[in-house]
Parts: C-alpha cells; structure tokens; sequence
C-alpha cells in the first residue's frame, strides 16, 4: 500500500510541476513500485524478526525504523543521486526521465521509512505467526552458514580472483560497445514489427528511405549563380554517395546538370555544371525553394544523403566522411554544416550520449562512493560495497556488446540506475556487518548474524525488482525490452555480488 502512494504521489507531483509522461518515462512507476516493495521488505523483515525474538509490535516497529532509517535513507539517496546524474546528458527526454525518476525516489523516503514503520506499528501479529517467523529463520539457518562460508578463506580468495578476472574480462569486451542503434528500421520498434517490414521492403526497393540526413552548404547570398561554389558542393555529393551504407544522393548542382543536358536535347556531354554564370542561373531558375534543395537567396543548400540504415557504424562512417571534407576539400566560401533529418538527430544524439556517458559514470561513483563514506565512517567498507558495483557495470556493458544493444538515449540511464540501485544490497548488508565486525566478531560470524537479520529481504528484494523490470521484456517497445533485460541482469548480478564478493571483500580488509 505504501509503494502504492508513493506512484500516486509521484504522479501528482509530476502533473503539479508542468511534468507528463512520455514513451521513456512511462516505465518509471513501475520501477518506483518495485523499489518500494524492495525496500518496504527490509522494514517488514526487520519488524517480524524483532517480533520474533519477544518485542511488542509497538517497539518492534521502533527498532526497526532506528536500525533502519539511515542505511534505507542512503540508500534511497543513492537511487535518487542515480537518477539526477542523468541531468549531465544534454536531450531533454532524458533530462525528464530523471526528474521523474528523482520525484519518485524522493517521495519513497517518506513512506517507506516513516509511513510504513508507522503503519505496522498499528498491527497485530498472533502467537502462531510469530512460531512461523521463528521456524522459519531457524530453518534458514542452515542456508545461511553455507553462504557465510564466501567470507572464510580459501573460498574468499577464490571469489575475490575470479571477480577480478570477470571484472576485467567485462573492460575489455566494454571497449566494442557501440554508440547508437545496432539494427535498422525504427528504434523504438521491433525489428518484425509492420512499420519496420514496410521500411525494409522500400529501402530494398528504390533508392530511397527513411534514414535521411541533410548536410547544410552554407555560402553567401546568390552562390548557387558561382561555378566554383557549385563545383564544390557537387564534389561532395558525389564523395559522400561513394561512402558504404549511402544509398542514395540528391542535391542543387546534380538537378542543373541534369537541367543543363536537357536544354541540350538531353545530350550527355552537356550534362555538366555551366561554367557560365547566364547559363547556370537558366539551369536553377525553375528549381523552387519547396523542394528543399535551396533556400530564398540562395545561400543554404542541403545536401540529402539517404542511407541503407542508422545503425551506429554507418553514421558514424559519413559523419567522418563530412568532416574530412568539410577540413580538408571545403571551399573557402562554403562551410559544411551537420546536420538534420532523422538521422542528423540520431547522429547529435549519439555524440551527446558519447560525450555524456564517462562524466555521468564518474559522478554517479563519486556521488554513492561518497555517502558510503558518511554512512560507514569506513574506507574498507566503502571500498567492499563499491568493488562489486564496478564489477557489474563493466559486466553490464559487455553484455551489451555480446547482445548487439548500442548506447542510446534508452540504455545509456539503465548504467546509472544500475548502480544507484544495486548499491541498495550492499548498504543493507555492511550497515549491519560492520556493527557485528566493530563488537568483535570474526568476519564469517559477523556475515552469518547478517544474513539472519537481513539475508531473506536481500534476497526478495533482488528477485522482487528483476522480476518486474523483467515484464517489460514483453513490450512491442524495443527500447523497453532492452532496457528489461539490462536492469535485470543489473539487479541480480548487482545482488549477488553483494552477497558473495562483499563478504569476501570484508575478509581480506579486516582481517583483524
């Protein structure tokens, strides 16, 4: 019910603020839902097992909004410092998704860790529920030493090395991600969906389609009426059109030629730009500005460049290709400007994406790293709750290369929410270790007393997120099914390695 009110206030704080949703953004209440259940589990575990071992409901619900009130308010912190880093990438579809996103972690605060301990301190939990809970942790027990057993030596070790080599093993296949689109047709849809099929067929077919970029000639006023100027405009059609991935090239000095050949009883020898001004202006006079080939006075002349698709190599081939030209073949009177249509878009956003993706990966580090340091007082811990988070990112990534998903407005956030979010596992798991480690436990015992008190909502909670980011997997939206596939791998990889590398982590720094 808590996580219920905390979409609804959302959404109404997002209508209250100008705010509304969009084909990204709608995923985020649905996102926030899961958070919410995740994090109302530690509450509700926390209270059960103090029920458990003697408490009034009352003062169980006490305990355990004290015992978690500042881990479950860094961690949402954290989910809500992951979000706003998003705010660092220039596209404003993005920018609203953090808005959103921040809005929602935001309101979680409130009714997850005051409403909710509020709530169930009003319940009433019978003798027979509270012998269940008491069975079921002394059943669990069992589960828990095995697991406790990644915090001994040699199994630490061992996990410590092979993590390490997953770690780098993930660098490295990182370093092939693609910025872009990696399939052809329209991004947000399926690749067998109708649109997508009909684009095919017509990009197959003729000699045009629906990925087009205009490069922009600018020169001055009447310089379509000077040879030297259209002369070089017609040298980089004609380079451009020889670039792999273009399909297909139109622009003003091609349609004088063709215009000029005519007026010669269509002889090919006349097919040429005219060197003579009279003859040039004949050859455009009949070109209107509705056919985008030119503007009013003549001194912007698009280039449209049709391409076989917009995957990421292809744009990134061209835009090459323009700047190449545009520095070393460029007349002293045109400049060479990029660029709009779809693709010009697709290629702008692309280089934002680019631009944004390391400064948005080093403030989120810095912005978690730092509130493990005030939370834990601890550069050993933070380094224990960090490590596995890197891990997973680098992982993350390569998964992205192995699966073909490019870095887009869609899946570029998924890194940042990633670990905004799967710090949540191990801020629940060191708050509570590090107190047994600091009392005087071993490292393994301290673990084993952790997993009891907070093992089981770990656990609920990396499967309760996985499981409903999972569901959008089934979306006819193709950047909502990579976006489902990519936070779930995040979640129950970010949560198991809080559950196996932490501990491990744990027992080589504090070895005393």
């Amino acid at each position: 019910m808590t996580s219920i009110i905390a979409v609804v206030w959302q959404l109404g704080l997002l209508t209250a603020l100008g705010y509304g949703i969009d084909p990204m953004s709608i995923l985020v209440p649905f996102l926030i839902f899961a958070i919410g259940v995740s994090h109302g589990v530690q509450m509700i575990n926390g209270v059960q097992h103090n029920v458990a071992h003697g408490m009034k409901t009352y003062n169980a619900a006490v305990a355990a909004c004290a015992a978690l009130i500042v881990p479950g308010g860094i961690a949402l912190l954290s989910d809500t410092v992951g979000f706003l880093t998003l705010q660092l990438i220039e596209i404003d579809i993005i920018r609203e998704l953090a808005v959103t996103a921040s809005i929602g972690v935001a309101v979680l605060i409130l009714t997850n860790l005051l409403l909710l301990p509020l709530l169930l301190s009003y319940t009433h939990f019978s003798d027979k529920f509270v012998q269940s809970v008491r069975d079921r942790e002394h059943a669990r027990e069992k589960w828990w030493k095995k697991i406790a057993g990644f915090a001994r030596k040699p199994v630490s070790t061992i996990v410590i090395v092979v993590s390490l080599l997953l770690g780098i093993i993930g660098y490295w296949q990182s370093l092939n991600m693609k910025v872009g689109d990696l399939q052809s047709g329209a991004p947000t849809l399926r690749q067998d969906s109708t649109y997508n099929l009909d684009n095919k067929f017509i990009t197959d077919t003729y000699a045009i389609g629906t990925d087009v970029i205009y490069v922009l000639a600018k020169t001055k006023t009447d310089g379509c009426t000077y040879y030297d100027i259209m002369n070089n405009i017609d040298q980089f059609q004609w380079e451009m059109n020889n670039v792999k991935g273009v399909q297909s090239t139109i622009s003003l000095p091609q349609i004088a030629k063709v215009v000029n050949g005519m007026l010669s009883e269509g002889n090919l020898k006349w097919k040429v730009l005219p060197k003579d001004e009279a003859v040039l202006v004949q050859s455009i006079s009949r070109v209107e500005t509705s056919t985008g080939l030119l503007n009013s006075d003549c001194s912007v002349m698009p280039v449209m460049i049709f391409l076989d698709d917009h995957k990421a190599e292809t744009i990134e081939r061209l835009i090459a290709e323009v700047k190449s030209f545009r520095v070393n073949k460029a007349h002293e009177d045109v400049e060479y400007l990029l660029a709009t249509g779809p693709v010009g878009v697709m290629a702008a956003t692309n280089e934002a994406v680019s631009e944004a993706q390391i400064p948005m990966m080093i403030w989120v580090y810095l912005a978690v790293t730092l509130l493990c340091l005030i939370s834990f007082r601890s550069v050993r811990g933070t380094i224990c709750v960090i490590l596995p988070l890197v891990v997973v990112s680098f992982l993350a990534q390569a998964l992205m290369t192995w699966l073909e998903i490019g870095l887009t407005v869609a899946t570029l956030p998924v890194i940042a929410l990633g670990v905004g979010i799967g710090v949540d596992y191990g801020i629940y798991i060191f708050s509570r270790m590090v107190g047994f480690i600091r009392s005087g436990m071993s490292v393994a015992d301290a673990y084993f007393e952790t997993l009891k008190l907070t093992g089981n909502a770990v656990l609920f909670t990396g499967l309760t997120l996985a499981i409903g980011v999972s569901t959008w997997l089934m979306s006819d939206l193709q950047f909502q099914a990579d976006m489902g596939i990519m936070l779930t791998f995040m979640f129950l990889v970010n949560m198991l390695g809080a559950i196996i590398l932490l501990p491990a982590l744990a027992a080589l720094l504090y070895r005393r």
